[in-house]
């Protein structure tokens, strides 16, 4: 969920009632290098990095980026490396290390299973981020946003510590060329292979929204798929786009077809299990999710207000109020996201679901983990995206009209778990709230007389047919 929604907290919870608990690995060395910044409260964040297998690039994370007692109110954040093709060790060790700490903080404690989910979309981090996941002893890759053939292989080969690469989406190159980023375990972590031996490999469950898309996952991918999650559109976050040409309704939200309806026969005719995302965190909808022939389903939007939940406290008991008051409302948006993908964004007051909010924002791009890739007329790899400011857009080969709308989720979802990047003119980045269409159902796990509910809480509901 998001970016840190979903965090160690909240997936060891869930992993403590028997049930696979899920982290974001969505720009965790963000995540980490400003939790340090902030003075990582309650010491988690050192205490995970004290089990690093390694112990000298973990200090040196430290070094750089702890500050005792946290940063002064209103100063701004140190930098933090931002993605190319050709990363440097110090992004590629940070990368690792951050997914190790929000996985052995998940785990610790317990003898349930984590996930970890990542988007294809974001591919350069991909190979450090999976690296050190499976250092920490993930058990689950889950990958949606995308059609991820190469993962299965690489969870193969990072299993036996081996040096990989990742083919990049690239447009503009030449026939048969191929850009490509790099990782190899000994070369940043030396003697690391013999030091914990070979790693679990974790089982790879790409999340997909047609019975097409997994049969093509099956064929082309290039190690073991054991598994697919199947998202309807009614998700929170990115959905697929509509099959077909994209026809909106009145609103201006997407329309969805019989095209985009799965068949859950055909589904299990592929031979492998299925997990139901998108309508079936409620009453009843394991059940239903059972008898249609699912293993088991892939709840979001009602953890993601539970009081595990990343998202900055206040903020979390704003939404909710909404949801018991019964104004609460979700838009899915053709435009926001840069990816071009549809986004489900939640109406809350002060967010960027407000046009003013999103008009007052001055336009930059620091994190960077939604740039597309392009090969330029020099041969030159361009890194642009849609949300960066308008003239570099357009100088990059952009369109005017391509930028028009689209926020940048990097630093907005950035601020919704409480790291909100203050600017030099004193503006600070204001959150994005992305939900289901189930999101107005969270009041239903609110026990009479509280304001709030737990993990437990979804638990009990989800789970008590």
């Amino acid at each position: 969920m998001g970016v840190g929604v979903s965090n160690w907290e909240l997936a060891s919870a869930v992993a403590k009632r028997g049930q696979l608990g899920v982290v974001s690995a969505t720009a965790l060395d963000h995540v980490l290098a400003m939790r340090l910044m902030d003075g990582d409260k309650g010491g988690f964040m050192r205490q995970a990095m004290a089990q690093f297998p390694v112990s000298v690039p973990a200090l040196k994370v430290l070094d750089r980026y702890f500050i005792p007692g946290g940063r002064a109110e209103g100063a701004p954040y140190k930098s933090i490396p931002v993605y190319s093709t050709k990363p440097g060790a110090f992004l590629s060790r940070l990368t690792t290390i951050a997914n190790f700490v929000e996985v052995h903080l998940a785990k610790r404690g317990h003898d349930g299973l984590i996930g970890v989910n990542r988007l294809e979309k974001i591919q350069m981090p991909t190979l450090a981020s999976l690296y050190g996941a499976m250092l920490a002893g993930v058990d689950y890759v889950l990958m949606g946003a995308g059609i991820p053939t190469q993962v299965a292989g690489i969870l193969d080969k990072l299993a036996r510590h081996e040096a990989v690469s990742y083919r990049l989406d690239v447009k503009n190159t030449a026939k048969d060329e191929e850009v490509t980023v790099e990782f190899d375990p000994e070369a940043l972590f030396p003697g690391i292979a013999k030091l914990v031996g070979n790693l679990k490999r974790p089982k790879f469950i790409p999340i997909i929204s047609s019975v097409v898309l997994g049969m093509a996952l099956i064929k082309r991918s290039e190690g073991s798929v054991d598994g697919f999650v199947v998202e309807a559109p009614i998700a929170g976050g990115h959905n697929a786009p509509p099959r077909g040409k994209m026809n909106l309704t009145e609103k201006g939200e997407p329309i969805y077809g019989d095209k985009d309806l799965v068949n859950f026969e055909q589904l299990a005719r592929l031979g492998k299990p299925f997990w139901l995302a998108g309508g079936f965190g409620r009453a009843g909808g394991l059940q239903k999710a059972l008898e249609a022939g699912a293993t088991g389903i892939q709840v979001g939007t009602a953890f993601s207000l539970c009081n595990e939940s990343g998202i900055e406290p206040e903020l979390n008991q704003e939404i909710l109020d909404l949801v018991m008051e019964g104004k609460a409302e979700v838009f899915t948006s053709p435009a926001k996201s840069p990816t071009g993908f549809p986004f489900k964004i939640a109406g809350v007051p002060g967010t960027m679901s407000e046009d003013e909010v999103f008009d007052a924002r001055t336009r930059v791009c620091d994190v960077g983990m939604l740039r597309t890739l392009e090969v330029n007329a020099e041969g030159n790899v361009e890194y642009r995206c849609p949300s960066e400011p308008e003239e570099d857009f357009v100088r990059k080969g952009g369109t005017l009209e391509g930028a028009v709308g689209r926020t940048c989720l990097c630093n907005n979802l950035l601020a919704t778990i409480g790291l909100a990047k203050p600017r030099k003119d004193g503006y600070i980045e204001d959150p994005i709230v992305t939900s289901g269409d189930d999101l107005k159902l969270a009041s239903s796990f609110v026990k009479p007389g509280n304001t709030s509910y737990s993990v437990n809480d979804v638990l009990d509901v989800l789970l008590e047919a």
